[in-house]
């Protein structure tokens, strides 16, 4: 089976109207994966599989325009009627299942593992979901955070999550057929660097030689179209936008 990824959400810093935050359904190799689960993405992620077949979620961080919806899911296994046959492998920042048991009023995470099992990502955390391999880097934001590179029968997707320009996100890249990444801001504020202009999008695809360059999570400041195709313009890639309810097959 090709890799293929669904768009589920791409808004920053909240969801809109038919835009949920960031979200996305990977599938290759057998697996079913969950990235990232924004407000909204939960809802959306139910247009394209039965989410008790998840076979992984995966995490990049712990702002709640990623994982909020984990809440969502979390109701749903327990109590919507969308068990899953053994508890979901979550992998994400250690802090995760305390942070969401928060949400039920519960100092305890035990009760979470009924239905999801938490597995905590550091980096070059590796791990193999039937053919389908998933790598997590450490990356440049505000907090813990994590890239993705997922490989299935030598094809190769990678995920910036959320971050400043970092030689990880090169590393996490290289030769990829589809890079995923974000470009949340205009331009930088002087000494912060914890997200992406488009052209620093642009730059780390040409460096990494991307076959394709997928922009995401663009902020308030830059519209999609405006994004893409300014790193465009740097990156000398084949370069789009991310947009809700596409599906791209690598």
């Amino acid at each position: 089976m090709p890799l293929s990824l669904t768009v589920l959400g791409t808004a920053s810093p909240h969801p809109g109207p038919d835009r949920p935050c960031s979200g996305y359904l990977l599938r290759g190799g057998g697996a079913e994966v969950w990235l990232d689960a924004g407000p909204g993405t939960f809802a959306a992620l139910q247009r394209h599989t039965d989410p008790s077949r998840l076979t992984a979620i995966w995490i990049s961080h712990l702002h709640a325009d990623h994982s909020a919806d984990l809440l969502a899911a979390a109701y749903a296994f327990a109590f919507g009627g969308l068990t899953p046959p053994a508890p979901v492998p979550v992998y994400a920042p250690p802090d995760c299942a305390r942070r969401l048991a928060g949400f039920f009023g519960r100092p305890d995470v035990g009760f979470l593992g009924r239905v999801l099992d938490f597995r905590p990502l550091y980096d070059g955390h590796a791990v193999r979901h039937w053919n389908l391999g998933l790598t997590a880097r450490a990356v440049a934001h505000d907090t813990e955070s994590y890239g993705l590179r997922a490989e299935s029968q030598g094809s190769v997707l990678a995920y910036s999550g959320d971050s400043g320009p970092c030689d990880a996100l090169v590393q996490l890249a290289t030769g990829a057929e589809v890079f995923l990444c974000e470009a949340d801001i205009d331009a930088h504020r002087e000494g912060e660097q914890v997200h992406l202009t488009p052209e620093d999008a642009g730059r780390i695809a040409r460096t990494a030689r991307v076959r394709q360059l997928l922009v995401t999570h663009v902020g308030p400041t830059l519209t999609r179209e405006a994004a893409a195709a300014r790193a465009a313009a740097v990156s000398g890639r084949p370069t789009d936008a991310a947009r809700e309810g596409e599906t791209r097959t690598f």
